[in-house]
């Protein structure tokens, strides 16, 4: 009779003085997993790794695992957080361990496997966290890839009433700037896998959009696309190869829908038409990027025939949304929104039409936000780009694709370009990132006068001292904001506006509450008043002063107070070396 597998950590064994190991979840190739506690009853999940049994491929340039220290760089509520690393010495063996957050829930496969889906809010609302997550991951400086995108690295965390999806399982993760011989195929489930990375080993955000639209296919129709399996024998004479070989010749046949007609999940054509363009064998025919993929999903943009994503309009309020930064909004107005507006008059006075600004300061201060505003005040077509959407898996294809972004915004002008993280599109050409020189050139060529075109480029970044040079002189990024903090105004404006959209009990004193959080920028206060929001519905209650106040003293800032000064040191620092005017 097989004994079932226990881990190498027996029950009650005590990590480090600290980590008592409860559970035993289950056995990876080169890796155990464990509940632990610590002594005031807080759980965590344990990793442990057999060194002996890891790819070489697992470990970074300096020995350390790839795994751990790509985990540390996240803090984003879509993955599994980082607690705690280190070695272990166990029965004349060495381990490493990783500790993360403890997710209180099941993954994506025991959900499925338990309780099949039957509604299309449940898919939108699993895979929408997921694409966030992986929105932060491939917007990184440095965009990892994920690369194991299945329903077993798909945890559900369900502490509230609104389960919320964590990506989890880092095993294969890699940097998009690793060469590809870092990446290792063993142990994956290659019907998750995009083809290049299959037959290649190439991987990028385009290769883990392509895992999620399997995920999506197998949330809705019970199976895999392409389902191809082999016998017991084959797999023994041959490893991989036949399977191989089996899921790359039926992804040359047309992409099939089973049962659509006696579906359970009710759903329209719309999605069918997402799964195509995420599931297309080609990744430059597929979502460019997870925001891409989101906004399809949640019927943001819509996807034709041809599967070409159709821009969406910009609606909204503009400028009248944001709140506070009026200085600003009036200086923006008289100097580039009068002037775009008004291209002969600027031709006659012999004015120089703005080609685009630099929106830099810590992040969650809302640039990404102004920027859309700004799109929406000046009623202009508007596209978002952060770095993923403009990588490519081909030799000069970044190239090619900044060329066609510039073409589509002349075509359709006026037009404002959003770019998200630009100091990781555009590095120094003399940094490490050389690489990316041809990408820098190219854009540097499409910049020069595009506003004579109708064009207007925002670069948004929280590191401007990486950007190159050549970017910041005038006549290109010519207008440089540094975006702060919310300052008192702001904050109690923010939490009127927040506050006052929802059911609220009398005696809100919104100048207490500015006073209270100083120093946490725009995306925190907006944290705080859903989260409290949240709890409101459940009982249908009215939010109170007392509510937010409390959250408030257990709300830890995004932010760290000593992160903002060092920005405002580069604000400075800046400031002296290039003439910024804030």
């Amino acid at each position: 009779m097989k004994m079932n597998y226990t881990g190498i950590l027996p029950k009650g064994f005590l990590l480090n003085d600290k980590y008592a190991v409860i559970l035993f979840i289950k056995q990876g190739i080169a890796a155990d997993t464990y509940r632990v506690k610590v002594s005031d009853g807080e759980l965590y999940f344990l990793k442990l790794f057999n060194y002996g049994k890891l790819n070489r491929t697992a470990f970074d340039s300096e020995g350390n695992l790839l795994e751990i220290e790509l985990i540390k760089r996240f803090h984003h509520p879509n993955i599994g957080l980082y607690k705690d690393s280190g070695d272990l010495i166990y029965e004349g063996r060495k381990y490493g361990f990783l500790v993360l957050d403890f997710i209180s829930g099941e993954t994506l496969a025991e959900h499925i496997a338990r309780e099949p889906i039957s509604s299309l809010y449940d898919v939108k609302q699993f895979l929408s966290g997921v694409l966030d997550g992986l929105n932060y991951m491939h917007s990184l400086p440095e965009p990892i890839i994920h690369n194991e995108i299945t329903p077993q690295n798909i945890m559900l965390d369900l502490s509230s009433d609104i389960p919320q999806a964590k990506i989890i399982g880092f095993d294969y993760a890699r940097s998009f700037l690793q060469s590809s011989k870092a990446y290792n195929k063993e142990g994956l489930n290659l019907c998750y896998v995009a083809s290049e990375c299959i037959t290649a080993g190439i991987f990028s955000p385009q290769s883990d959009l392509f895992s999620v639209g399997v995920v999506m296919y197998q949330m809705l129709f019970g199976i895999t696309p392409w389902n191809a399996s082999t016998s017991n024998y084959e797999k023994q004479m041959s490893g991989d190869a036949i399977l191989i070989e089996k899921i790359l010749q039926q992804r040359e046949k047309p992409l099939v829908f089973p049962n659509v007609a006696n579906r359970i999940v009710d759903f329209d054509d719309s999605i069918l038409k997402i799964i195509t363009k995420a599931l297309q064998t080609n990744p430059e025919k597929r979502f460019q990027s997870a925001q891409e993929f989101l906004q399809a999903l949640n019927g943001e943009i819509e996807i034709n025939n041809d599967t070409k994503p159709i821009p969406p309009k910009q609606s909204g309020g503009g400028f009248a949304d944001i709140v506070g930064m009026q200085q600003l909004k009036d200086r923006l107005k008289n100097e580039v929104i009068d002037l775009l507006n008004d291209p002969e008059g600027a031709k006659m006075y012999n004015i120089s039409m703005p080609n685009g600004m630099l929106l830099y300061g810590p992040p969650g201060c809302g640039k990404t936000f102004f920027a859309e505003k700004f799109a929406e005040e000046t009623q202009f077509n508007y596209k978002y780009i952060n770095p993923s959407d403009l990588g490519s898996i081909y030799i000069h294809g970044a190239q090619e694709k900044i060329s066609k972004l510039f073409n589509e915004a002349r075509e359709n002008a006026p037009f404002v370009i959003c770019l998200d993280e630009v100091s990781s599109l555009f590095p120094k050409r003399n940094s490490a990132h050389n690489h990316q020189v041809g990408e820098v050139d190219e854009f540097l060529t499409q910049i020069n006068n595009c506003g004579k075109n109708g064009v207007f480029v925002i670069a948004t970044t929280n590191f401007p001292q990486n950007i190159d040079e050549a970017l910041l002189r005038s006549g290109r990024l010519g207008i440089k904001i540094y975006v702060s903090p919310p300052d008192y105004e702001a904050r109690k404006g923010l939490f009127e506006m927040y506050v006052n959209k929802i059911p609220k009990d009398f005696g809100i004193d919104f100048d207490e509450l500015a006073k209270l959080i100083e120093n946490y920028v725009t995306s925190d206060i907006r944290a705080i008043v859903e989260a409290v929001a949240h709890e409101c519905r459940k009982s249908r209650l009215r939010i109170t002063m007392e509510m937010l106040i409390d959250k408030i003293k257990n709300y830890k800032p995004t932010v760290p107070f000593e992160l903002i000064k060092e920005h405002e040191k580069i604000r400075d620092e800046m400031e002296g070396i290039y003439g910024f005017k804030s």
